[in-house]
């Protein structure tokens, strides 16, 4: 993907080009894609013209949509994508608009489709290569109130449903497929595999990319624009920034400083942690900055949720740029934003997805800075950023670590930030994560914590009546954050946990498990 500020990409030249049109699920068609070893990128449906200019892609395949075809202003195929004679495949929305603006119909359905689904496969197509054949029944996933009923010239149907007649569709000498479920999500079990078959048998890719072709590049690009100048890079503490930094520092050495913020919202240990990693182990420049006291009296009285990120990610520039100046002569400000970051932080206006949440590390500079920004990671997903890290010769215990947010503890504390409730959470947090190491299972989950609720509740100790705080336990399986299931710790753990937090953190006496997937939550509470 282009780095919006530098110009510089990473794509090789097999590469596949995924058309957002809004769906809140497209950065899995992606890591669908990647999965089967093929490079991919995301461009919004207003800005897909340049992107397929300058990637020149061996196929395209377009997402789904809150959208409707039938709408005046829906969004739109561009003509020259259409017209490319290129492999394509269309998800859903993708699907309808293909047929709409080909030449078949498309109609409001009176009923849609919505979760678990049972195709036939009607007949064979490059699609079901060696994975469905003629008369079978799969489960998929639907997602979808409009639906074509009537087909374009030269497609033909392959499979079908209750409630979508065209199910999937394939015009087989033009190489364009289309399917009216999502191939993308865990819920459609063969999914990634129907995806690999178009981006392998139907665009003719080999499947050669990987992480070490991504660092040799990504190192080549880094020194390509930052030349023989300086950077400041801004240490979170976290699996991103870590990476982002031992990938800038192979590129250009010295030229590198890190500025490691310590706002008083860090996990049990942390700042040690990463002082000791970066100075000893890797004898990178490091400033260690304790900036507790101006985070923490900034956050004080603020609890809406948007309104700690951006104090925090403001904050975080603040400090960053006093820090510039301490060092002079830093032009580059590198970041560990991630692809669904970018992705995530996009309004349906200036791009097709909703925004959920902002994210403090995404959207630039304070102009007064006069600094660029070196967004290494901003192509990559969570676990691409660890295999990268590992690829980088990072610990494995640092490079395993469950995803930590960059605003931290703040937004684990619904309500107040304040020095005491960081400091309940920590030790709380600090119990949590070492009981799931000591019973084997830190591995098999993808992100543990705690949250310190604004609520109190009457408690018994002793011979004594306390009134005191709600802890809540999450802990969730997921491959790459977009969806999460939560992690089914048997009873006697959860009691294990519930009664040391109670018996050793003072200030709290009640302790929740959090059962809610994403969707419909999220993964962090705020």
């Amino acid at each position: 993907m282009t780095n919006q500020t530098s110009g510089q990409t990473s794509q090789p030249s097999d590469s596949i080009l995924i058309v957002d049109f809004g769906s809140q699920v497209t950065q899995l068609i992606a890591r669908r894609v990647r999965e089967a070893g093929v490079y991919s990128e995301i461009a919004p449906f207003n800005a897909a013209k340049e992107a397929f200019a300058r990637m020149k892609p061996a196929g395209v395949i377009l997402s789904g949509s809150p959208a409707s075809v039938l709408d005046d202003n829906g969004p739109r195929i561009p003509d020259e994508i259409l017209e490319s004679g290129l492999p394509m495949l269309g998800i859903c929305y993708g699907q309808q608009s293909l047929m709409h603006q080909l030449g078949g119909e498309v109609l409001s359905g009176d009923s849609g489709e919505f979760g678990r689904a049972f195709i036939e496969i009607g007949d064979d197509c490059a699609l079901f290569d060696g994975l469905w054949s003629k008369g079978e029944k799969h489960q998929v996933w639907m997602s979808h109130g409009d639906k074509v009923t009537s087909l374009a010239p030269g497609f033909r149907p392959v499979a079908s449903s209750e409630g979508a007649p065209f199910a999937v569709i394939a015009n087989d000498e033009k190489r364009i497929y289309a399917m009216q479920f999502h191939p993308e999500v865990v819920h459609t079990p063969d999914g990634g595999k129907l995806l690999k078959n178009f981006v392998r048998h139907v665009c003719g890719l080999a499947g050669d990319w990987t992480m070490a072709e991504f660092r040799k590049t990504k190192i080549d690009e880094i020194r390509a624009q930052v030349g023989d100048k300086r950077v400041i890079c801004g240490l979170s503490g976290g699996v991103d920034s870590a990476v982002a930094a031992l990938l800038i520092h192979e590129a250009i050495g010295d030229q590198l400083t890190c500025v490691f913020v310590d706002g008083g919202i860090l996990r049990m240990g942390e700042a040690e942690q990463v002082v000791s990693l970066f100075r000893g182990h890797y004898n990178i420049p490091l400033v260690h900055v304790d900036a507790s006291t101006l985070f923490l009296n900034g956050l004080a009285g603020v609890t809406d949720p948007e309104a700690k990120r951006k104090f925090i990610g403001k904050t975080f520039i603040d400090v960053f740029e006093d820090e510039a100046k301490k060092i002079g002569g830093a032009e580059f400000l590198a970041q560990g934003t991630l692809y669904p970051d970018v992705i995530e932080s996009v309004s349906f206006t200036g791009g097709p997805s909703v925004t959920i949440k902002s994210h403090h590390n995404v959207g630039g500079l304070p102009e007064r800075m006069n600094m660029k920004l070196v967004e290494p990671l901003r192509e990559l997903f969570k676990d691409e950023v660890r295999v990268l890290g590992r690829e980088l010769g990072l610990p494995d215990i640092f490079v395993g670590r469950h995803p930590f947010p960059g605003p931290g503890l703040a937004i684990r504390i619904p309500g107040e930030v304040t020095r005491e409730r960081c400091d309940i959470l920590r030790k709380a947090d600090a119990i949590y994560l070492e009981e799931i190491r000591n019973a084997g299972l830190y591995d098999a989950i993808w992100q543990a914590f705690a949250v310190l609720l604004p609520v109190k509740t009457v408690g018994v100790m002793g011979d004594g009546r306390t009134y005191d705080n709600v802890c809540a336990l999450r802990a969730v399986t997921s491959t790459d954050g977009m969806t999460a299931d939560i992690y089914p710790f048997d009873s006697a753990f959860l009691s294990r946990v519930a009664t040391r937090i109670i018996n050793e953190v003072k200030g709290i006496n009640r302790v929740v498990y959090d059962y809610t997937s994403k969707p419909p939550g999220t993964i962090e509470w705020e």
